[in-house]
């Protein structure tokens, strides 16, 4: 009889890790997704960046105005 005790503790045991771990995976992976939605994000605007006007200040008024070709 106490084997049979001992061996429904350790499956409870076992059901238990397997939850806790589950659990643990979850976390880990929407951890993961929400840093691959931040990193997309991140270059998006990186690439809004590149495609920004360069400015240059007129030194007569101080406004800065897009930059004139040469």
């Amino acid at each position: 009889m106490p084997q049979i005790l001992l061996l429904a503790a350790v499956g409870a045991g076992l059901l238990l890790v397997r939850r806790l771990l589950r659990r643990e995976q979850n976390r880990v992976a929407a951890d993961l997704r929400e840093a691959e939605d931040a990193m997309a994000r991140r270059n998006m605007e990186r690439r809004n960046i590149d495609r920004a006007v360069p400015l240059e200040q007129d030194p007569a008024t101080g406004v800065y105005r897009p930059k004139q070709p040469r």
